[in-house]
């Protein structure tokens, strides 16, 4: 099919677009990069763009010898790993079980847990009750009270109720129960959105840094996330003094090649690499795994 001169300029027009889309979003994360990897005291002179004018690997130096940083990075891995495991397996059961129309109760069941999707008790009784249970303090408490997705057990119940019936049937004719026939038939046919949903789960908990720094408050406990955001919020407090005295930010640029800003972004960039490199091995799922997923009825 021969394009003509105006279908020729709107593919122009749309690529452009895109392209410059594309450039706004990336280059933020760009930069953090390209200031972390510059001396500390050359970046606040200003001027650091596309690429390091002073390259260094002081800040990751300092940032990867750091234990609270190294042991908030264990916590984030454990944390995304137990908590996508446990959330997947939950919601997955709750799903399948609520495909079953001899369930009683089953619209009822639905109605409550879509309830929880747009109302929650807010975060004073949700305080009082983590705190009721005992979960103060705990690694627990980033995993437990966001157990169950109701978001992903809607996609979950799609998705098995889309299976062909047949299945089950010939799983109960040959002596598989419900829990077999959910192990060995439905979960490894449930590939595509297990892999997809995991990955918004574990992106969920890698990135989430809130409920640490409410019910937390042993520095052992606490991701990367949350120190990361200490951090950052450091810096800003650094800059603001920065500005009330500035022969005091001066003598402090002086005694060292490094600054809070530089070691901020050295440490974002810590904790933002692990997930961003797993998103390439789950990216092929992600079109079968969710629209199928959620459309199919």
């Amino acid at each position: 099919m021969k394009l003509t001169f105006g279908d020729k300029m709107l593919q122009v027009w749309i690529y452009s677009f895109l392209t410059l889309l594309a450039f706004v979003t990336f280059y933020p994360f760009w930069n953090a990069g390209v200031i972390s990897l510059n001396d500390g005291k050359d970046t606040m002179l200003g001027g650091i763009t596309f690429w390091p004018r002073e390259f260094t690997l002081e800040n990751y130096k300092i940032v990867l010898q750091d234990e609270r940083i190294l042991n908030g990075f264990v916590i984030s891995v454990s944390r995304t790993i137990i908590g996508t495991f446990l959330s997947i397996f939950a919601t997955s059961l709750l799903a399948y079980g609520m495909t079953k129309r001899e369930l009683m109760g089953r619209k009822y069941y639905m109605i409550m847990c879509v309830f929880t999707m747009y109302f929650s008790g807010g975060l004073i009784p949700t305080y009082l009750l983590i705190r009721e249970l005992g979960l103060m303090d705990t690694f627990w408490v980033m995993i437990l009270p966001g157990l169950v997705s109701v978001w992903n057990m809607i996609i979950f119940r799609t998705f098995f109720a889309g299976l062909p019936a047949g299945l089950e049937e010939s799983a109960k004719m040959d002596g598989c129960g419900p829990w077999k026939t959910f192990f060995f038939i439905v979960l490894p046919l449930s590939g595509p959105v297990i892999a997809t949903l995991s990955l918004f789960t574990a992106v969920a908990h890698w990135n989430e840094w809130f409920i640490p720094s409410i019910y937390i408050n042993n520095e052992n406990l606490l991701p990367v996330q949350t120190i990361l955001r200490n951090t950052l919020n450091a810096n800003i407090m650094t800059e603001q003094m920065s500005k009330l005295d500035p022969q005091a930010a001066a003598r402090m640029a002086g005694a060292s090649n490094v600054t809070t800003k530089s070691l901020s972004m050295a440490t974002m960039m810590v904790a933002t690499l692990p997930i961003i490199m797993v998103y390439p091995f789950l990216q092929r799922f992600f079109v079968k795994g969710v629209l199928v997923g959620s459309l199919k009825e």
